[in-house]
């Protein structure tokens, strides 16, 4: 007879893998949906400006942060940090036309500083994780 407590841990664990390969693929299908509908209106509109370029972008390094979840159910924090810097290039190519008043000055400096922070966080995280290893690496290794 198997002991309850194991038991209960492994229905746990085939939940919770099942949550988060159907919860995967839902994220993933709304990505290509989303992805799909913006690329069919530029080609519509026969043309892409550099913020519907960057929206590309953004899906792609989406779908990469899904993927590399898919893999290794680990969720690198280097990816939402690229997808904040490539949002906040986006809002900024956007209102780079609008400077008309001291707020939007403001506003531009602070998006600026924004990635620039954005940029220093990757490079230490990248450097940490190189030099020093990830904590979690030995903790979740996959029994594939």
């Amino acid at each position: 007879m198997i002991n309850k407590t194991v038991w209960i841990h492994k229905v746990g664990d085939l939940l919770v893998d099942s949550f988060h390969y159907l919860a995967l693929f839902g994220i993933g299908a709304t990505i290509v949906w989303s992805a799909v509908h913006d690329y069919i209106e530029m080609m519509r509109t026969g043309h892409a400006d550099l913020e519907d370029i960057l929206l590309l972008f953004i899906y792609l390094e989406l779908g990469a942060m899904v993927g590399t979840y898919f893999k290794t159910r680990r969720l690198p924090v280097q990816f939402l940090i690229y997808i904040a810097i490539t949002a906040l290039s986006r809002h900024l190519v956007i209102d780079v036309q609008k400077v008309a008043d001291s707020f939007h000055l403001y506003l531009l400096l602070g998006i600026t500083f924004a990635i620039a922070l954005l940029s220093v966080a990757v490079f230490i995280l990248s450097y940490t994780g190189k030099n020093y290893g990830c904590p979690e690496d030995s903790q979740f290794n996959r029994k594939d």
